[in-house]
């Protein structure tokens, strides 16, 4: 068949028989014969001969999938013309076929007979060509999928996948090389798990979604190569989601339902995929308004694998739904521990001390970070740090970073803000430097100074052999030195120490540094006496009486809020008390 005048989009047939009758498809009328197109189309039947009675030479069709080239085709078909059919054809001329009805009954070995054998011994037996096939099938909706050549491409697809990879040939593949070279010489790479999951990037999200839903209703896939997959396939459509979010140009309902897709078909099985691409997930969604349903999933996903988040991708940037002016946006981070702290405490079995305590060092680090904000509020600050439980801190470094730079970033905290803030930590599971840098930092309420200063104190007076191979925070025990903390008073406590208050407590750290020191003494030293290392304990805890009773000499000799301790004017009453077991409130 040839082109006549382009211009006027005519077709031909190279015959010297004259044509006796015209189709136009569209904008292209087709110059053909009866007898060639009445043998092969049961509709041509139909419409050549309502045409007859109205005497007109001209027959319309207006509405043939895939136009005029995929009519040209059938044509050909019907007058022995060799016609060439591949994967990016085949499924127009298919539906052709099915609007001219060119059936069995028609005439044996018609059309549509001999485009479905070619698709089941060719197409659907290739990797490449069942994708391209697929992809064809979108623009020819729904006749596509009444023929159910969707679903037969699927499927093929889907079983393909599911193979094991030792019957997989790697030409199935085409995003990847089939062999590499190494120093000279060339090798054949072996089939990873995941061979097909680039390829399938090249689907759109609702082909993707029925192939991926196939692919997981078999089985036979690890749900980790599922969850790579959705990885791979978010990175691809949604251009800066692998830094961490989706840019503006992507701000759309496209954006939107390729985010939902993915969350929903996310593996049920913990780990399948990592915690950063779902915090990748859930910062998306967040920017691009999903529903809260899916944002909830996402939180409960989180939740249950917090332990391997990484705090670069929990800083949420505030929406400004929640604290006006704030950098971050600190409710989404309190929901996603409030989920682990809800499994933890559903079933405690299931998680480990190590994962609370690595939980816990995410907290106490994401709060340094909101520290440095100056319009994060207390309330969310204190709340935020109390979710972590007394066992996830053994030590209290990183909150008391995470306290003294809040305190220094917000300076018009009042007595009583500052005094809540504080009492968040345990000053007796603070290492030895933590507490050294607390008893010279000025932002602290002299409270807070005195109770380090008494922890310091019991830690430099315990016993050598308790203390070799210590590091951090030391685990204080009841000891003699507990008529110590009668001195401290909830009318002092919060009071702010003087220029000379903050000198001598420095030069006390600087007693207890000797007398830790005396303790951890090398064979050099093993000379001194038992009574030499009895007196300098008594000299480590006479000096902060001394210190103490001068910075407090003006005020009553009222009771501890916070042990109940007598006055030292006492003597009777200076016996040693237990520590309270549990976490040491500093109220």
């Amino acid at each position: 068949m040839e082109a006549g005048d382009l211009r006027r989009e005519q077709r031909f047939v190279a015959t010297e028989l004259a044509s006796d009758i015209i189709v136009k498809v569209g904008d292209v009328k087709f110059f053909l014969h009866k007898f060639p197109l009445l043998s092969k189309s049961s509709l041509m039947q139909k419409l050549v001969a309502a045409a007859s009675e109205e005497t007109i030479d001209e027959i319309e069709i207006p509405d043939i999938p895939g136009g005029p080239a995929s009519f040209e085709i059938c044509a050909k078909f019907c007058y022995g013309i060799v016609v060439t059919l591949n994967a990016y054809n085949v499924v127009a001329v298919r539906c052709a076929a099915e609007y001219l009805e060119m059936l069995e009954t028609v005439e044996k070995g018609n059309l549509i007979y001999k485009i479905e054998v070619f698709l089941s011994t060719g197409i659907f037996r290739g990797w490449r060509d069942s994708i391209i096939v697929l992809q064809s099938t979108r623009s020819l909706l729904p006749c596509s999928d009444d023929l159910k050549l969707v679903s037969h491409c699927v499927d093929s697809i889907a079983s393909k996948a599911c193979m094991d990879i030792s019957k997989v040939n790697w030409s199935y593949t085409y995003s990847r090389k089939r062999f590499t070279s190494d120093n000279g010489h060339t090798r054949q790479q072996l089939v990873p798990k995941d061979w097909w999951i680039e390829d399938l990037c090249e689907l759109d999200l609702d082909l993707y979604s029925r192939v991926l839903s196939t692919i997981k209703a078999k089985e036979r896939v690890p749900e980790k190569v599922i969850g790579e997959a959705l990885r791979a396939y978010a990175c691809r459509k949604l251009p800066g989601f692998g830094k961490g979010s989706v840019t503006e140009r992507n701000n759309d309902m496209k954006s939107e339902s390729i985010v939902e897709a993915i969350v929903e078909l996310l593996p049920l099985e913990k780990g399948s995929v990592s915690c950063s691409f779902l915090l990748k997930l859930l910062g998306s969604a967040r920017m691009l308004h999903c529903s809260e349903n899916i944002k909830r999933d996402l939180v409960k996903k989180i939740g249950r694998q917090l332990d391997e988040a990484h705090l670069s991708d929990l800083l949420f940037p505030s929406n400004g739904d929640e604290e006006e002016n704030a950098i971050y946006d600190v409710e989404v981070f309190l929901s996603i521990v409030k989920e682990f702290v809800m499994i933890e405490r559903e079933d405690p079995g299931l998680v480990f001390d190590s994962t609370k305590i690595a939980v816990g060092k995410l907290v106490d680090g994401y709060l340094a970070e909101i520290a440095k904000d100056p319009y994060q509020s207390l309330t969310k600050f204190i709340e935020l740090a109390n979710m972590v439980s007394a066992n996830a801190r053994p030590v209290h470094d990183e909150l008391y970073h995470a306290i003294d730079l809040y305190l220094k970033e917000h300076q018009e905290l009042s007595k009583g803000e500052k005094k809540k803030l504080c009492r968040l930590m345990d000053c007796k599971k603070l290492s030895s430097e933590a507490s050294a840098h607390a008893v010279q930092n000025e932002s602290l309420p002299l409270r807070v100074v005195v109770q380090v200063l008494y922890f310091e104190q019991l830690r430099a007076a315990l016993p050598a052999t308790t203390c070799n191979g210590c590091s951090g925070a030391t685990e204080i025990g009841s000891g003699s030195n507990g008529s110590l903390r009668s001195v401290i008073t909830e009318e002092n406590m919060d009071s702010v120490p003087t220029v000379e208050d903050i000198k001598s407590l420095k030069s006390m750290v600087l007693v207890n540094g000797g007398v830790k020191t005396g303790h951890r003494s090398s064979s050099s030293d093993s000379n001194k006496t038992t009574e030499d290392k009895g007196n300098g304990k008594v000299k480590a805890i006479a000096m902060p009486k001394k210190i103490f009773g001068k910075l407090l000499s003006n005020k009553g000799g009222s009771g501890s809020d916070t042990t109940g301790s007598p006055d030292l004017s006492k003597p009777e009453d200076s016996k040693s008390t237990p520590l309270r077991n549990g976490r040491h409130s500093v109220s």
